[in-house]
């Protein structure tokens, strides 16, 4: 069977949010033509930008767009951005949302340390999802890693309360760590239990990597976390009552 070529951009525009900052090879960062979702330099308008007050929730590095492609065909009551840094995989999932007319998927390409502080409103979102990220195995490129303790503080930043942090990965060494980070965050509730099996009584929204993990019998690590309710501030004591 052929190959489908992918869609001409003009028909990808509406998928795609531009960013004043240089993109892969100069692409993302420019703006789009009539018809894009939109040129972004702070931070996105929700209800702007997909036309409605639905609530949103954010895929880290959505590849070649199993995931959030699947989920925004399963649950078109919610919208779904995506950021993902490899210009080919930001088009290819562009593609497969526009042949499917989905009107909740807008995707941003670029690097998510850098976009999420910029683009995410505070207490925007109602989840992040952040699928088997690249492990950068050699110790020297483990500062290439999108899990740092600063892009743990970001998400919580981004999440509404009751918000979920959801995250695998088939590294142990590299889950260990993700499990410190978020176990340093007060405002994070480990529920990882009830999250076990969640994939495979959802296969339809396992990622590509996901699938191939499972195949080959690599255990998968997956995390949830929820966003507690922000602590009610106390009264400033430091000035005696009148």
């Amino acid at each position: 069977m052929r190959k489908l070529g992918r869609l001409p951009l003009d028909q990808l525009q509406p998928y795609l949010i531009a960013t004043t900052a240089p993109g892969p090879s100069g692409s993302a960062g420019l703006p789009g033509p009539p018809g894009s979702a939109g040129l972004a330099a702070g931070p996105l308008d929700f209800a702007t930008l997909f036309g409605n007050t639905n609530p949103v929730e954010l895929e880290v590095g959505h590849g070649k767009g199993q995931f959030i492609v699947s989920s925004a065909s399963a649950r078109p009551e919610v919208n779904f951005l995506g950021i993902e840094i490899v210009y080919k995989y930001h088009l290819y999932t562009a593609d497969r949302a526009a042949r499917r007319r989905l009107t909740n998927v807008r995707l941003v390409c670029g690097d998510v340390r850098e976009l999420l502080p910029r683009l995410i409103p505070p207490a925007s979102l109602q989840a992040i999802h952040v699928y088997f990220p690249d492990p950068w195995w050699k110790t020297r490129h483990h500062k290439r890693r999108v899990f740092t303790p600063s892009f743990v503080a970001h998400c919580v930043t981004a999440l509404r309360p009751h918000g979920h942090l959801c995250i695998a990965t088939d590294v142990a060494e590299y889950a260990q760590m993700i499990r410190e980070m978020c176990a340093a965050q007060p405002e994070l509730c480990d529920q990882s239990a009830p999250m076990a099996d969640m994939a495979f009584r959802l296969p339809e929204l396992q990622t590509n990597f996901e699938r191939k993990a499972q195949l080959q019998g690599r255990p998968i690590f997956r995390m949830l976390y929820q966003r507690s309710e922000p602590l009610p501030s106390l009264p400033d004591r430091s000035t005696p009552e009148a």
